[in-house]
């Protein structure tokens, strides 16, 4: 069937160029709209659920929003996760599906499902589902700022919530834009107690009486003159005047009371959970472009900023932009990157077949056939929604080597059939083209689908390894597919047009003269003293169990991506004062280091469900300057460690991460560290206690950099105690207490002005003076319903308790975290000494356990995946290596020979100090695909010469063992140039990603490095073992055969 394609495609060679054209056209065109960004995006489907409840306490907010929800969304179909975060007047819910959910169908069923339990919540409370986006939403980030002074931070914040905000909204590609810091502009309606009970009025008088003052209403239409006129009745309050001009009531002489008379009216900030600041120089107002999922990061970070400079010139005097993160340069860096190297290995593999050929056209069809494959490749991706980002390009770039081997075996035979029979033209150079073709085409092909189907293993990981290398696996898998297709269609007819002219002997290329006078002694010696060669293979073999039992182990390397992000956690219980001192003190910190170029840090959480972080969360994100402005001789690492030593700061755990990785692992895990315990049981205290446990166990243990565990009940309550007989007594319920600590401490926003397109709060409370120590608030009046005044110490106590600054849950169950930064060790070790010594040394309540989270999580889920497939597709080589030789013998002798080709990429992996992972197991298994491939064609070369001797013998001449051995010399000499030449190609087509930098060459290099350390294992395996190998089967056979015919 091979050959029939090989001549049919020579014999319609004009439409198999013009497919070639129109491949190249549609390629191109695709690449130009290609969507791009810098990874995959990692994030699991997942349905945020947010639910304010203003001023409630985060127990308040567990037991009544929460609990609740986690609970009914426990049954949504496909939800494999339910975390749930209670914080201070907001509840968080994450519903997390299982893999392949369509995330619009995951979010029709989580409605479905809150339609269901939303008459359990109280009323006052509103769920909402967070935005169409994912952990790598976060594309862009910007700062509103004022160096002059004019406009303060409610005005900054009103100009981002009113103007920019409802302005990038309609951007393309944008799900959301969320608010950072800055100032809510509140009307704030201070009531004086006093005057409140002379009067005989109460706060829920005062709440219904601003409600009733600040409406507009409609009164349909009349019809005067011929025209119809609408009519609306005015009412909403504009001004702190016509606030203070609301009637209460009117006294008995008819003299109205006027809220004016019992409040004090005035303007301030509204209470706040988030606060931003640029470089330690004050508060600025911060915003974030949260992308849509599915979309171009690249052009919707273009469009983002073509409608910011579009806004600029509406801006106040003296108000700017400054942009704080920008993904797009993240992204330009990767696949400029990456780009580079393409080119790099397309000019490498054609020096390559220059050297070794001695023909230049020759080499233009191995080069030619490269853009074709990485057209096709594109263009299915395309079709399968995979954008352009540094793992999909990587897949081709690890697969340009493998890619020309094809054209290189059958130039290589081409080359051969035009040295014995020189100088044809016309048909008979066509007829010459197809014999050499078929001669190895069905082979080749054969190898070049083991290659395609050898990265099998890499479909079948799950969730955020899946999705970080599907994409590197689909396009190396199309690129061979297309290699392999393009090898038995292409190939030949591009042969045909362009090896013409003279052809140089193999000997006459000093190169491979060389090659062969080196060769020739040592295959003769293979073939005299095969045993030796296979013992000394044995040994190479077993030798790489003692570097591989030296390698540590990690999920995937970290990757770089150019900005840096500070994220410690502070003490529980830090007021926002305070919080937003050490803020602005930790980002001066890391401003003072010369090389840094901005810090935008925020401390708390932004205005958006996907980002549910406490007050005590700081993430500063550090850009840097060009490398041309550093100090002389600092790198990188260098400019890091010293950043890590001036940040040092009593109660402060430090962690250091990358910015879209952790956003990523927190939505996914809420882990943001490399490893984390999870302890789950029902009391908080007792999970508090075994936290401090664990932080005391690990905190020495060696590989530890920080340990902190989560004060889940380190919180600060003012407890308001009521007294429910002392409280009838008084004619008062639990609900009359409990609106006064609600409102008249904690304070209410009761209604809102409407200011043109603007809405701001209005809120009543006490005054500070009354409210503001433990005394104080005991001694709050409360009116009665016969008029009495009380205080709220006669039907209430009032103490101070510890309690739950925030609560998180897993599946319905109360969680407490524990984030461990390791240094110096890998992660598997890590997790697994450390493990091992906690089993041995905390003693574990019953009812309470312990979950081992983050990227460990990951590594154990990939680990147990390729444990189960690696065999299956160990399974489906053998049956494609049959099919191609229909012999067992041969299928063994490949199968046997392949551990000495993995022994290389080990000794070579433990070289470079680098740990098993992910990525290296992506290496291994592309390595072990290229060298059945070429050792499929060295058998192709052994049995064509072995057959050669035996169709020479005459009919009663028995086969010799000298006659093999010289049969087995021939054709591995014969096979030496183009397994060379694989070699080469593939080892200098990785080199300049092994040794290049730039964004995305941690995950590349642990990629190519046991592809390139076992190349030279594959060459020995090839050149050396398998004629072995060969020798010794083919060798009993004969014997085995003689014997038989002299019986």
């Amino acid at each position: 069937m091979i050959a029939a394609i090989i001549r049919s495609s020579i014999a319609n060679r004009g439409l198999l160029l013009l497919a070639a054209l129109l491949l190249m056209a549609a390629g191109l065109l695709n690449l130009r709209t290609m969507p791009v960004d810098a990874i995959p995006d990692l994030s699991d489907v997942q349905v945020i659920i947010r639910t304010p409840f203003a001023g409630q306490a985060p127990q308040v907010v567990e037991d009544q929003v929460t609990y609740p929800l986690t609970t009914a969304m426990l049954s949504v179909p496909g939800a494999v996760n339910v975390r749930g975060y209670s914080f201070f007047g907001d509840s968080y819910v994450y519903v997390i599906f299982e893999d392949g959910t369509d995330q619009y169908w995951a979010r029709s069923r989580v409605l479905e499902y809150l339609s269901q339990v939303s008459a359990a919540l109280p009323g006052e409370v509103t769920p909402a589902l967070g935005p169409d986006a994912t952990g790598v939403g976060w594309v862009y980030e910007y700062a509103l700022v004022d160096r002059t002074g004019n406009h303060d931070l409610s005005e900054l914040r009103s100009l981002q919530d009113w103007f920019f905000k409802y302005e990038l909204q309609t951007v393309e590609g944008v799900s959301e834009v969320a608010t950072i810091g800055g100032m809510v502009r509140q009307y704030q309606v201070v009531v004086d107690p006093n005057r409140l009970s002379a009067l005989g009025l109460n706060l829920t008088q005062i709440r219904q009486a601003i409600q009733n003052g600040n409406s507009e209403v409609g009164g349909s239409v009349i019809e005067m003159a011929e025209t119809e006129f609408m009519i609306r009745a005015t009412g909403y309050v504009q001004s702190m005047e016509e606030l203070r001009n609301i009637p209460l009531k009117a006294d008995d002489r008819g003299v109205p009371v006027l809220l004016g008379d019992v409040a004090t009216i005035q303007l301030g900030p509204q209470l706040r959970r988030g606060v931003a600041d640029l470089d330690g120089e004050g508060e600025v107002v911060g915003g974030v472009i949260v992308m849509r999922s599915g979309e171009n990061a690249q052009a919707t970070i273009a469009a983002v900023k073509a409608k910011l400079e579009e806004l600029t010139a509406s801006l106040p005097e003296g108000v700017e932009i400054v942009p704080t993160y920008d993904r797009s340069e993240l992204i330009g860096a990767a696949v400029d990157n990456l780009y580079t190297k393409l080119i790099e290995e397309f000019l490498v593999v054609g020096l390559i077949c220059l050297v070794f050929l001695f023909h230049l056209r020759s080499s233009l069809v191995a080069i030619a056939i490269l853009p074709l494959g990485i057209m096709a490749a594109l263009l299915i991706m395309r079709a399968q929604g995979i954008n352009a980002n540094i793992m999909s390009l990587g897949g081709i770039a690890i697969a340009i080597g493998a890619m020309v081997d094809g054209a290189i075996v059958m130039i290589e035979n081409v080359h051969k059939h035009m040295e014995r029979r020189p100088g044809l033209v016309g048909k008979e150079r066509w007829n010459l083209i197809a014999e050499a073709t078929t001669q190895v085409g069905g082979p080749l092909f054969f190898s070049l689908l083991i290659i395609t189907l050898s990265f099998l293993p890499i479909f079948t990981l799950e969730a955020q390894e899946g999705r970080l290398f599907a994409p590197l696996a689909f396009t190396k898998t199309w690129a061979m597919a297309a290699a392999a297709l393009f090898s038995i269609t292409f190939i030949p007819v591009f042969m045909g047009y362009l090896i013409r002219g003279k052809i140089h002997s193999e000997q006459r290329n000093p190169l491979n003269r060389l090659l062969t006078t080196c060769y020739r002694p040592v295959v003769g010696f293979i073939t005299k003293h095969p045993w030796p060669v296979i013992v000394a293979a044995v040994l190479l073999t077993a030798s790489a169990a003692w570097p591989i039992s030296r390698l540590g182990s990690e999920f995937m390397p970290p990757l770089d991506e150019g900005d840096w992000m500070y994220m410690p956690t502070a003490r529980p219980g830090l007021p926002i004062g305070e919080a937003t001192q050490l803020l602005q003190q930790t980002d001066r910190m890391i401003k003072s280091v010369p090389e840094v170029a901005q810090v935008f840090g925020k401390i708390g959480r932004a205005e958006t469900a996907t980002d549910p972080a406490p007050l005590t969360m700081i993430e500063s994100v550090i850009r840097f300057k060009p490398e041309s402005e550093w100090r002389e001789g600092m790198t990188m690492e260098d400019i890091r460690a010293e950043i890590r030593e001036r940040v040092q700061l009593p109660g402060i755990a430090n962690v250091w991460v990358m910015p879209i990785k952790t956003r990523i692992d927190m939505l996914a895990t809420g882990i943001k560290t490399p490893v984390g315990i999870k302890i789950s049981g029902p009391e908080l205290d007792v999970i508090q206690s075994i936290g401090r446990d664990i932080e005391n166990l690990l905190g020495d243990f060696p590989g530890s950099s920080s340990v902190y565990a989560e004060r889940v009940v380190g919180g600060r309550y003012v407890v308001v105690d009521i007294d429910r007989l002392a409280a009838a007594r008084l004619g008062l319920n639990i609900a009359d207490v409990q609106a006064v600590v609600t409102s008249a401490i904690g304070g209410m926003n009761v209604s809102e002005t409407i200011e043109g397109l603007e809405r701001y709060p209005i809120n009543v409370r006490y005054p500070r003076q009354v409210r503001d120590s433990l005394e104080n608030i005991r001694r709050l009046p409360i009116i009665t319903p016969r008029g009495d005044r009380i205080a709220l110490n006669d039907v209430a106590k009032v103490e101070i308790e510890d309690g739950p600054p925030m609560i998180k849950s897993e599946n319905a169950r109360p969680n407490g975290w524990v984030y461990i930064d390791i240094a110096d060790i890998d992660v598997g070790s890590y997790v697994a000494n450390a493990r091992e010594y906690l089993e041995s040394n905390l003693n574990l309540p019953v009812g309470y356990t312990l979950g081992w989270s983050g990227q460990f999580e990951y590594m154990e889920r990939a680990i147990e995946r390729l444990k189960l497939v690696v065999p299956l597709t160990v399974v489906i080589i053998t049956l494609l290596l049959y099919l191609a030789f229909n012999r067992v013998s041969d299928v063994l002798i490949i199968l046997a020979s392949l551990p000495v080709s993995i022994a290389g990429s080990a000794w070579f992996v433990w070289y470079l100090g680098y740990d098993l992972s992910v990525a290296v197991a992506v290496g291994v298994i592309a390595l072990a695909g290229v060298a059945v491939e070429i050792g499929v064609i060295m058998l192709i070369y052994l049995n064509q010469y072995r057959q050669d001797y035996l169709d020479k013998l005459g009919p009663d001449e028995n086969p010799s063992q000298s006659g093999l051995r010289d049969a087995i010399q021939q054709g591995a000499l014969q096979r030496l140039r183009p397994i060379v030449m694989t070699v080469a190609a593939i080892t200098a087509g990785l080199l300049p990603i092994m040794t290049g930098g730039g964004v995305g060459s941690e995950v590349m290099q642990r990629i190519a490095a046991p592809m390139i350390g076992g190349m030279l294992s594959t060459m020995v395996l090839t050149l050396c073992v398998i004629p072995a190998l060969y020798l010794l089967w083919h060798s009993f056979a004969i014997r085995s055969n003689n014997r038989a015919r002299a019986a």
